[in-house]
């Protein structure tokens, strides 16, 4: 995969209210110039985020929280992480596949909200390619929401299960539709589905570390993990 680069073609955007485009493209010039994970890595996890408006009340918490995701991928030995993000009009983006995810998290705490729809399927998509070209363990996808056929969405998810990719879908809220949609694109990928909310921050990060434990060392790993997050993904996983 080339650098920092759109996952398909955008329009533009809704102008944001924390950062202008000068500032969105900075984001992306550095993402480019961070270095990419070695040879040696054991495993490949791409982390995606719903970063359109409907998340704003709560961006500054899930922020906090998914950034502790990329401290706990830190300290997992031979992993690589992908940075996934959609918003506005058609904007969906990637960052390169990188060791250093403290550099990572920096950067996806200058992403802010914009008004659009669902992008999912060209988060599936995407992973869907990168995993053809080499394995990829896992997806963890956080968002609250699905404008999407979710039949396309099933079929995306069935090829990821194919390809051996586990989803790990985080819903925020309970909205029906989107945990309908959640926990069939998590069935299809031997994944799991698990809702979170202010109330169950700490649930949550423990769960994304859990998962950046799987992406590096698979079941094995996760099960000889002692944390909380490993039994509790454990439980849903077959």
């Amino acid at each position: 995969m080339s650098d920092e680069r759109s996952v398909a073609p955008g329009r533009g955007g809704v102008p944001g209210k924390a950062a202008s485009d000068a500032e969105l493209e900075a984001f992306l010039k550095k993402a480019a110039e961070l270095a990419p994970a070695g040879a040696a890595a054991r495993g490949r996890l791409v982390f995606a985020l719903d970063a359109t408006m409907s998340r704003q009340p709560t961006w500054d918490l899930a922020c906090a929280l998914q950034a502790g995701m990329f401290d706990a991928a830190g300290s997992v030995g031979g992993l690589s992480v992908q940075l996934v993000y959609f918003r506005g009009c058609g904007e969906c983006r990637a960052s390169s596949w990188v060791a250093d995810t403290r550099a990572l998290r920096d950067l996806m705490v200058q992403i802010d909200c914009r008004g659009g729809h669902t992008q999912i399927g060209k988060v599936l998509a995407h992973v869907r390619r990168e995993a053809a070209k080499r394995p990829v363990a896992a997806l963890a996808y956080v968002g609250d929401a699905i404008e999407e056929d979710v039949d396309r969405l099933a079929a995306s998810a069935g090829e990821l299960g194919l390809l051996g990719v586990r989803a790990f879908m985080f819903q925020e809220g309970r909205d029906p539709a989107a945990e309908r949609a959640f926990k069939e694109i998590a069935r299809l990928t031997n994944g799991a589905h698990m809702r979170f909310d202010a109330a169950a921050a700490g649930r949550l990060a423990a769960l994304l570390a859990a998962v950046a434990t799987y992406a590096a060392g698979g079941l094995p790993a996760l099960r000889s993990s002692q944390g909380e997050g490993a039994r509790l993904l454990l439980a849903h996983l077959k």
